[in-house]
């Protein structure tokens, strides 16, 4: 018999032996089987998958294979050490959140480029920004051998539930890096990010020197880029002497961004208050908007002026004034930190790197 569960929205058919290889991984993965811990005998696993014992021997068999369970003779079966033993194989994995068209085919030219140069291949996963979804391809890749792991988090704002396979990974010797974001918790841990409030800061300051003083903003709340950025929008504020007001600022997460970005800013137009202009989280929200706008009849830039966020062929192909996302660089010096780390030419302490943004000026801004 074969069960169905769900990997990045695709129905994939599993054999039971399948089944209980991932949620015995799943369970080492997570701290729920710590090593040296006795996993659940043979009479259990066949009883919760409903399998044979022929089947949960051969799940079992093949981890003991992987180096994950060992047998002890006449006490049952348990977790194993695990110790990555650097083996040279030359593969590093990427985990990015989308593979589109946006500025993730940038960022990667950028890793691919210094690793091929440096003999390195790329193992590339993407986790459709859930966090669930990058749980998965760490237990994936933790099974794999690789030489280090550059790694976009998911939804970095929140609290992460899986610290235990970076923590993991640390206790194997695996080097990683983030980039674009960090879960706040890890903030000390290797990571090349954008100055997202530097970011914030100036394309506010830009509609702020154009005259606009009722500037509103829209900004992510579930990734760190969103929390920097709207950090930097309120510096731009004070700086400027214009109070912050929270009826001026719409907070939206990824599983609501086709609507709710949107929706908020006509509702600020609708409930009667002066709107000159509106920083926009990114540039896609930025076409949205503008997009919004004119079909309500409003016409940017001379009703309001629109900003956005990354510089992507979509604001250069529609004039949206933005920030430069340093998009190959900053892939470039991802894989250049990481393979600092592996040679140990760099420490933890020195692979934390802020590369700053640049205004853009188009012509959705006047």
């Amino acid at each position: 018999m074969v069960s169905d569960y769900i990997r990045g929205g695709i129905i994939v058919v599993s054999s039971k032996n399948e089944l209980i290889i991932k949620d015995i991984k799943k369970g080492i993965n997570s701290g729920k089987y710590l090593p040296g811990q006795k996993i659940p005998s043979e009479n259990e696993l066949a009883e919760k998958f409903g399998a044979s014992r022929q089947t949960v021997r051969k799940a079992i068999s093949k981890l003991t294979e992987e180096g994950l369970l060992y047998a002890r003779h006449g006490s049952g079966t348990f977790v194993a050490e695990r110790i990555h033993k650097r083996s040279g194989t030359k593969n590093i994995a990427v985990v990015t959140t989308y593979m589109s068209d946006y500025i993730f085919p940038r960022v990667i030219q950028g890793i691919n480029q210094v690793l091929n140069d440096n003999g390195y291949s790329i193992l590339l996963k993407t986790t459709n920004n859930s966090r669930k979804g990058e749980a998965w391809c760490m237990e994936e890749l933790l099974s794999k051998n690789i030489d280090g792991m550059i790694i976009e988090p998911s939804q970095s704002a929140i609290s992460c539930q899986h610290q235990v396979l970076y923590d993991q990974m640390d206790a194997m010797g695996i080097p990683y890096v983030f980039i674009q974001g960090c879960y706040e918790a890890m903030m000390d841990r290797p990571h090349v990010m954008l100055d997202d409030v530097e970011g914030g800061r100036l394309i506010t300051e830009h509609l702020i020197q154009l005259g606009h003083k009722r500037v509103a903003g829209i900004f992510k709340a579930d990734d760190t880029q969103g929390i920097l950025r709207h950090k930097g929008y309120v510096k731009a504020l004070q700086e400027s002497g214009i109070a912050y007001d929270p009826d001026m600022v719409i907070w939206y997460h990824t599983k609501d961004k086709g609507q709710k970005p949107l929706e908020g800013l006509l509702r600020i137009f609708e409930n009667g208050r002066s709107c000159h202009a509106v920083v926009c989280y990114n540039d896609e929200i930025a076409a949205d908007v503008i997009k919004g706008l004119s079909v309500a009849g409003r016409s940017v830039p001379h009703d309001i002026s629109v900003t956005g966020f990354d510089n992507s062929l979509l604001a250069q192909s529609r004039g949206i004034t933005t920030v430069a996302h340093p998009q190959e660089e900053l892939g470039k010096k991802a894989a250049e930190t990481l393979l600092g780390l592996i040679d140990g030419t760099l420490s933890r302490k020195d692979a934390q790197v802020l590369l700053m943004p640049e205004l853009v000026e188009r012509t959705s801004t006047l």
